[in-house]
């Protein structure tokens, strides 16, 4: 029974899925997996409109619906208002969004959601996929981590999930950056300028109101008064944050933009987003990461 009575259905509804093209086109197929609805949009929503400015297909799937992430609200309602939220963004940024039926909170690396990350990567027929590092602090981040690291192998193995033809090579795996150093730091492989979309991501990230400028589960009536005014330069302050949040990634990582860019260009990036290369998938160098990331100058 679910909980607060919400049926699969809706859900199903709410999110909406591109049928992954066909393979050998040319086309880049990347489809990165967060625990709840914002955590893609947020890590990789620049790259995400980059590829999809250039006819490349992204899909960024929240692998919980949300539903406990709010201080006033809870259940169906905040899992519609969230999935809806997202989707949102993902018609400003260019992309596709699905919203799993999960329980916020409740994430277990169960087999059934291990063959459902399996099934997502093989319909996407991804190149790339993307997903937090299994050691974040929220146990939903950790177990989507886990999830899609057991997916790696599985993906094209035949009689696993035999329901969906396995994939003929094994994607490229990359994790979100973040600041946990046990067991292990995070240590970027590729680095991204995100200057030319950064007006898009903030646009997209500001649709997320329920997490930003509400502040989700840990926020409070008073960042969003009712006066218009105060909500306007709420709005303002949290637009601010995240602009700067990106900021920062681009001084944390200015050393491998100097590397993917030249010092001249990769001293002069404003916005950034990186990413980790898992051991588990598919181990491209340079070069192919250049391939896969297709924003540098040749």
């Amino acid at each position: 029974m679910n909980r607060f009575l919400f049926p699969l259905f809706a859900l199903s509804a709410l999110s909406f899925t591109l049928t992954a093209p066909a393979a050998d086109d040319g086309t880049l197929r990347i489809i990165c997996f967060g625990a709840h609805p914002d955590d893609c949009e947020l890590q990789a929503g620049g790259v995400a409109a980059m590829w999809a400015a250039k006819g490349h297909r992204v899909k960024l799937v929240s692998v919980t619906n949300g539903d406990i992430g709010h201080w006033r609200e809870a259940g169906g309602p905040l899992a519609r208002r969230r999935t809806e939220e997202v989707q949102r963004a993902a018609q400003v940024l260019g992309i596709t969004s699905q919203v799993l039926d999960n329980h916020d909170g409740e994430l277990e690396p169960t087999l059934e959601n291990r063959r459902t990350i399996t099934r997502l990567i093989r319909e996407w027929n991804a190149d790339i996929v993307m997903g937090p590092r299994p050691n974040d602090y929220h146990p939903d981040h950790r177990y989507t981590g886990v999830l899609v690291q057991d997916a790696a192998y599985m993906v094209a193995v035949p009689f696993f999930c035999p329901d969906v033809p396995p994939l003929k090579k094994n994607p490229v795996f990359m994790y979100f950056p973040d600041r946990f150093e046990k067991p292990n730091p995070f240590r970027p492989d590729v680095a991204v300028s995100i200057d030319p979309v950064i007006e898009k991501k903030l646009a997209a990230l500001g649709l997320l109101e329920s997490q930003f400028a509400e502040g989700g589960a840990l926020g409070n009536a008073e960042l969003m008064p009712n006066d218009p005014a105060k909500q306007q330069e709420r709005r303002a302050q949290v637009r601010a944050a995240l602009d700067k949040r990106d900021k920062d990634l681009a001084e944390r990582f200015r050393s491998k933009l100097v590397e993917f860019y030249g010092q001249e260009k990769g001293g002069q990036v404003q916005h950034a987003e990186a990413f980790e290369i898992c051991e588990y998938g598919s181990r491209p160098n340079k070069e192919a990461l250049k391939k896969l990331f297709p924003f540098f100058d040749k």
